[in-house]
């Protein structure tokens, strides 16, 4: 008796370089492409030992907790390391990033997530390319949350090394991921003695493996079923079109925002400013005296599909995050979790207003 997800054919090199195809489209660079089989700490690791070594000088920019993990990496790759950190609350800026290169002239690398779903911050990327370009160091982007929810131009805003994810807005697989590699990336890789080679981590293993061999056998066998995932997800923007996606992302923050501030009962958004709020996930201060992961808890028990979860970490107990993204960018899914969330704190004996952010996502998103 066959499956369909399991008595597949081979995935072929054609099909393969394909999809990679499809994904630089998706990311509008002429830049290698290179589609990792695993989740996507694979590439961004990949592209941190790659990238830094003894002797370089790092500005690290820290808006969340995956800045915090390539600073460590960077340490253990044996280089200095300026950690330039901002409240998780907020955006860093252009002029910060001038200010430390400033600071630390001979900084050679420079790393940034664009958007942090776990604190649900976005940067400017675009503003902050500049000020890196101008100073000529290699620029690596972690772009997972970002992709398909809001604008992502890794070869117009000058970034050598843009790493993706399927899992958030693109409605995809944890297990696949990507990185566009620029020319002067691939050079400055090549010159580091302590880039991995040999390794799953290696990126100049593909290049060498695979792009300079003419994209005609695989370094090894593919995962084709999150392949095929990738590839259905990529069809699937392509069909509704990229603008389309990252305006549905853009709606479900700005309706989920406006609901939570009608809401009340001491629900405020995490991120102040909403300049600074991310497309892919609105992050909420749980009211004073109650636990976000009760709440969620409580919120959830109705509906587990729901797309809630409380803050990760130390933040656990005081936020909650709605992750409108990929799927759950819709105008039903924030109102059925602002409903669930004013129900539970109702519970608590909190004083909310369910028909106001109801309305408040209504009028903010009138159709979709």
């Amino acid at each position: 008796m066959t499956h369909p997800f399991l008595d597949l054919a081979p995935l072929s090199a054609a099909h393969f370089a394909a999809v990679e195809r499809r994904v630089a489209g998706l990311l509008a660079t002429e830049a290698d492409v290179v589609i990792m089989q695993g989740e996507a700490l694979l590439p961004l690791e990949g592209c941190v030992r790659g990238g830094a070594r003894p002797g370089s000088t790092a500005l690290n920019i820290v808006t969340g907790p995956y800045g915090q993990t390539f600073g460590n990496w960077l340490r253990d790759c044996g280089a200095e390391v300026v950690d330039l950190a901002v409240p998780f609350h907020t955006a860093v800026t252009a002029d910060q990033v001038a200010e430390a290169l400033a600071a630390h002239p001979g900084t050679d690398f420079v790393s940034l997530v664009h958007a942090e779903a776990a604190t649900g911050n976005t940067n400017p990327v675009a503003a902050i390319g500049e000020v890196v370009r101008a100073h000529g160091a290699l620029f690596m982007l972690d772009a997972v949350a970002s992709v398909g929810a809001e604008p992502l131009l890794p070869d117009a805003w000058g970034v050598d090394l843009c790493v993706i994810g399927a899992q958030k807005a693109m409605g995809g697989p944890a297990g696949v991921s990507a990185v566009s590699v620029s020319e002067r990336a691939w050079e400055r890789l090549a010159a580091n003695p302590r880039a991995p080679r040999r390794s799953y981590l290696s990126l100049l293993d593909w290049k060498e493996r695979w792009i300079d061999a003419g994209r005609t056998v695989l370094p090894h066998a593919p995962a084709q079923l999150e392949m095929l995932a990738l590839e259905a997800c990529v069809e699937r923007i392509e069909r509704e079109g990229l603008a389309a996606v990252t305006a549905r992302h853009a709606s479900a923050a700005a309706a989920t925002r406006a609901g939570v501030l009608a809401l009340g009962g001491g629900f405020g958004p995490y991120v102040e400013d909403a300049r600074d709020a991310a497309p892919v996930a609105t992050t909420l201060r749980a009211p004073a005296g109650v636990d976000a992961a009760s709440l969620v808890a409580r919120a959830l028990s109705a509906d587990p599909s729901l797309p809630l979860v409380a803050g990760g970490g130390a933040l656990a107990g005081e936020m909650i995050r709605v992750n409108h993204y990929g799927a759950d960018a819709t105008r039903g899914a924030v109102l059925s979790s602002l409903t669930a969330l004013g129900s539970a704190l109702a519970e608590h004996g909190r004083q909310v207003d369910v028909e106001a952010a109801r309305s408040a996502v209504s009028e903010t998103w009138p159709s979709e």
